[in-house]
């Protein structure tokens, strides 16, 4: 017998029993068990039928167990006949891929220099010394961090500090921070990686103007604050082009 239909025949049993205990039909019995002991049984017993029902309601399996919801994005939606909602839930689904989430290990470098490579890209093409490339960067400072940026305060973002998104050099031309460059190597377009570089090369590359300056009121007094304590640095890359 299915289970829901166990269920309603012991509520059911129980709903009798409790009438026929709690309202006898007997005017003598009615009589001789008029006292509060028995009211008080008589409660107990009732009390009793409700917590067993509750107890045997609540044993229902959940209504998604099993189901990964992230699937749902992947089915069609009703109504949408052009399939436009579809087709932007794909997009997205490229852009933003669940991989990126995943909390990978930091690589560590013979240099000092670790990183994360959350999306490794695709086609032939790697960044690799003489290679012209274009980034979307967020530049993070390690030792300041608030609830908002756990990860640490960002002092340069190339969304906001540049005037295409992106941040474009030839690898090894010295313009950048050869930290950075280093833990770069390899990557391939759509590439996406946190490197952290170490604060005793990061002062150096502020001496030799290698570091992406911010434009923004606010990223300027980070960046000045940053050089009065550890200056470890959290870049998060995403390579857009290679030349």
């Amino acid at each position: 017998m299915p289970k829901n239909q166990i269920v309603v025949c012991v509520l059911a049993t129980l709903a009798i029993t409790c009438q026929a205990f709690i309202n006898p039909t007997s005017s003598s019995a009615s009589a001789s068990h008029t006292d509060s002991s028995l009211n008080l049984n008589r409660r107990s017993f009732a009390n009793a039928g409700v917590t067993v029902a509750a107890g045997l309601i609540g044993v229902a399996s959940p209504a998604f167990a099993g189901i990964d919801p992230t699937l749902l994005k992947s089915l069609p939606v009703q109504g949408d006949e052009a399939g436009t909602v579809q087709r932007l839930r794909q997009i997205e689904a490229i852009q933003k891929p669940a991989t990126d989430l995943v909390d990978i290990p930091f690589e560590e470098l013979p240099s000092g220099v670790s990183y994360r490579e959350y999306r490794e890209g695709k086609g032939e093409a790697v960044v690799q010394k003489g290679s012209k490339v274009a980034v979307e960067m967020t530049i993070r400072c390690k030792s300041f961090s608030t609830q908002n940026e756990p990860g640490g305060v960002k002092y340069f973002t190339t969304k906001q500090d540049t005037e295409f998104n992106e941040l474009a050099w030839t690898i090894g031309s010295g313009e950048i921070l050869p930290g950075l460059e280093e833990a770069m190597m390899g990557m391939h377009k759509n590439g996406l990686r946190r490197i952290e570089v170490p604060s005793t090369q990061v002062f150096p590359a502020k001496k030799a103007d290698q570091l992406p300056l911010p434009t923004t009121k606010d990223g300027k007094r980070i960046f000045e604050r940053l050089f009065k304590t550890d200056a470890t640095l959290l870049f998060e890359v995403l390579v857009t082009r290679i030349k």
